[in-house]
Order: C-alpha cells, then structure tokens, then sequence
C-alpha cells in the first residue's frame, strides 16, 4: 500500500503531506501506471453523497487527499490521526509539484478554465520555472464522450504524452469527465485541480496563506465570490453536520461498548 486509508463521514481518505504526493506521482512515472489523485473538501463531501457519478469517480480513484482543513478538524473530532500537514490544497501544492515537475522533467498538461486563463497561468509558471513542460487547452468545449470537440481534445492531449494531466472544470464536471475520458487517456497521474490555474494566472484571487492555515478561506472566498459560492458557503455545511453528529455519536457508543467490555473482564478476572 502506497499509503493508509481512512473512513470519514463515509469517504475514504489517505494521509498525504505535498512531499508525498510529489513522491506518488514520481512512483506513477518511474511504473508507467494511470493513478487517479483526487481530493475531499466539504463541498466535494456534499455532492458525494448527493451524486451516484461522483460516488463512482472515488471508488475508480487510487488516492484522495484532504483539501480543507474542515476534514482535518473533523477527523480529529472523530479520533483519527488528520494534521494539519495532510490539508494540500492546489493554491499551496501548485509551487512545489511545479518545482519538481521542472526538475523531473514532467510534461504537464493542464485542462480547463476559459480561453486565455490557463495559458496565462502557464506563462507565469514557466517564468518561475524555466525548465518546466506545460501546456494547456481551455476547458470550454462540449465534454459530451462522443462529441468531435471531445475527441479533439483527447487527441491533443494524447500527442502531447503528459506525465501528469491536471483537469480543472470544477466540481462535479471535472471528476465525470474523468470518469468518462479515463480509458482514452494516455497519462501518469489525473489530478482534478479546480480553479488551480486561475489563482496563478490572477483571474481569482487567492486567499492569504495564513487564512489557509487557520481554515479561513472559505470565508474569503465567500466574501470575493457571494452569488456563486453562497450555497456552497452557507447550505451545504448543514447536510454535513448531520452526518458529523451521526459518527461522532457511533464513535461515543463504540467507546462506551468497549468501555463496558473491559469493566466486565475486571470483575470476572
């Protein structure tokens, strides 16, 4: 096993820190395999339990980190060993899998944004990174499988051989056209990204870095982005409250069995 995982509100979860995401896609290169890395954050955790195809997308993936410290709070909650380090979200991890890409000598392939944004992203990134291999195709074409603006795109891509291709059309578009695409795709490592490049081209702006730290940038997000991100923000973390509240109670009732149990073995021993 390429690392441990973890049941949290009914998702499965790997402990990974940035240097061992770096580490599993450098595995993924070096054994020319097709690995999936996908990630939860609250809203991600919504729609899962909301959406069959989505369901699909993290049972085909082969690992999910955790991108919002609102899991790690929670897990710790529940008892499981989450820290801080294993919250990577794109807006901190994009520098260093870059910097490692432009070392290894990846080729990088971005997918998404629209026309313009992900090509300027790029731009910025080759400039902190003279060595690095990127190039990108906007994410705004008919995603339908059989479409010809589909079939374009996979062709593209596959010309291009990426050794990691990172889809960013948000959820849940990004993970059901990977989930669509994945036998046609010729690639080491799938990483749906969101609005990754956006935040490195400037077409978003990302929230301060401490704000990350402190699981605050859903607030700065909300505040820069209300009639998008409102529901999301201010609905959806309801629904996952009442499942938190389902498994912590499981979690007291598993202690106080045991609990029970061990009083038991003392008196009759």
């Amino acid at each position: 096993m390429e690392s441990k995982s973890y049941k949290l509100l009914g998702v499965r979860i790997n402990l990974l820190t940035m240097a061992k995401l770096n580490s599993l896609i450098s595995k993924a290169v070096k054994r020319k395999a097709k690995w999936i890395i996908a990630n939860h954050n609250l809203n991600s955790l919504y729609i899962y339990h909301q959406n069959s195809e989505m369901r699909d997308f993290y049972n085909k993936a082969d690992f999910v980190h955790i991108d919002g410290m609102a899991l790690v709070l929670l897990g710790k909650f529940l008892g499981l060993p989450f820290k801080r380090k294993h919250r990577v979200t794109y807006a901190d991890w994009v520098w260093t899998l870059m910097k490692d890409a432009a070392k290894q000598d990846w080729r990088i392939l971005y997918l998404g944004s629209k026309p313009g944004v992900a090509a300027k992203g790029a731009k910025v990134l080759k400039e902190k990174y003279s060595n690095l291999h990127i190039e990108t195709i906007h994410g705004y074409f008919n995603p339908s499988p059989d479409s010809p603006e589909n079939k374009a795109v996979l062709e593209e891509i596959n010309a291009y051989q990426p050794h990691i291709l990172m889809v960013g059309m948000g959820m849940p578009r990004q993970e059901q056209w990977i989930l669509e695409n994945i036998q046609n795709i010729n690639t080491n490592a799938i990483l749906p990204s969101g609005a990754c490049i956006d935040y490195v081209a400037g077409a978003v702006k990302t929230p301060p870095r401490w704000m990350g730290k402190a699981g605050l940038e859903w607030l700065y997000r909300l505040i820069n982005e209300p009639r998008r991100l409102w529901k999301r923000y201010l609905i959806e973390p309801w629904f996952i409250a009442r499942l938190f509240f389902k498994s912590f109670l499981l979690t007291l009732k598993k202690k106080f069995c045991k609990l029970v149990k061990l009083i038991e073995f003392n008196l009759q021993s």
